[in-house]
């Protein structure tokens, strides 16, 4: 390449850099789409409506939260990646978007093709409860169990390949026993079935399970994150309660269609932090039992990388495959 070409060349990429910059300074000026790829109530709707909130005031502009439930968080995450790149349409999706990623090799989008990293929103420990009738009182008590009962003991999930089910056979790994798990639509089915003892335990997010625990239906016998809950401070992580180095969360995300501008992606994830750290957000998330996520889009994306290729781990042992 001549000399005058490569000037042309690099005045041409700096006229890029510069709209790019140009474009991440001014965004939004309209409306920003927020696609939720789960129902409305949970806690990952919930969190992206309150922070759907704090960005709009941030913004100036209305920021539209949408549900699109199904198949796992394929649908609505397909919305998103189909849509124009240029950050005004956004993904919010759970740590299934990792275990899908792992698992599902027949997915309707490419996970690391099709969207952009941009930033987490939230983690949120899951919590082993037990019914009380059963008389096991500690995370000790109920390996014993599993270990005096041929086959195991029978725990629940909220389906295939859910936070709870990965949850469950990492600590059918580190503990060493025979567990057998029994797929359920939602959490709620596997919690109601834990308190009447069709099953002998469940791994369930500290929101969900909280209510059943106050009124002593659920016994909570370990935490999975690597520190206690605000919610439940009494109550052990499971490492603390005799499984070492045991360690596994629910979190969310957010993300945008691939070729989004990284100057945008930059953008937005900034802003993210910038809502996050406002006091009545922070309090928000800790009423949910969550805990903020500090992360560039960089730092996220090897995050996600990282629990895509432990959930592989997982999912190979375990003889996990989602269709």
């Amino acid at each position: 390449m001549g000399t005058a070409a490569a000037l042309k060349a690099w005045l041409a990429a700096a006229l890029l850099a510069q709209a790019a910059a140009a474009l991440a300074q001014s965004f939004p000026v309209k409306p920003v789409r927020v696609v939720v790829a789960f129902s409305p109530g949970g806690v990952t709707d919930i969190i992206a409506r309150t922070l759907g909130a704090k960005l709009a005031d941030l913004w100036g502009q209305p920021v539209v939260v949408e549900n699109r439930p199904g198949a796992g968080g394929s649908i609505g995450a397909v919305a998103v990646a189909k849509s124009p790149a240029d950050g005004y349409t956004l993904l919010v999706h759970s740590s299934g978007y990792a275990i899908n990623a792992a698992l599902n090799p027949a997915l309707p989008y490419d996970p690391r093709k099709d969207l952009v990293d941009v930033a987490p929103l939230g983690s949120q420990p899951m919590v082993l409860v037990v019914s009380p009738a059963s008389g096991i009182g500690s995370v000790r008590e109920l390996i014993a169990a599993a270990q005096a009962r041929a086959g195991g003991l029978a725990y629940g999930s909220s389906g295939i390949g859910s936070g709870a089910h990965m949850n469950g056979e990492k600590f059918r790994f580190a503990t060493g026993v025979d567990l057998l798990h029994v797929p359920y639509k939602g959490g709620a089915e596997a919690i109601n079935d834990t308190i009447a003892q069709r099953l002998a335990f469940t791994f369930n997010t500290v929101t969900l399970a909280l209510p059943h625990i106050r009124d002593g239906r659920l016994r909570p016998l370990g935490v999975s994150s690597a520190r206690r809950s605000a919610l439940l401070p009494e109550v052990p992580t499971i490492a603390e309660a005799g499984v070492p180095g045991f360690e596994f969360s629910f979190w969310n995300g957010l993300w945008a269609p691939a070729g989004t501008p990284p100057q945008v992606v930059e953008r937005i994830a900034a802003d993210v932090r910038r809502a996050f750290a406002l006091p009545d957000m922070r309090e928000r998330l800790a009423n949910l039992g969550a805990e903020p996520m500090e992360m560039t889009p960089a730092q996220f994306s090897r995050f996600v990388q990282g629990e895509i290729e432990d959930a592989a781990r997982i999912g190979k042992a375990a003889g996990i495959k989602l269709q």
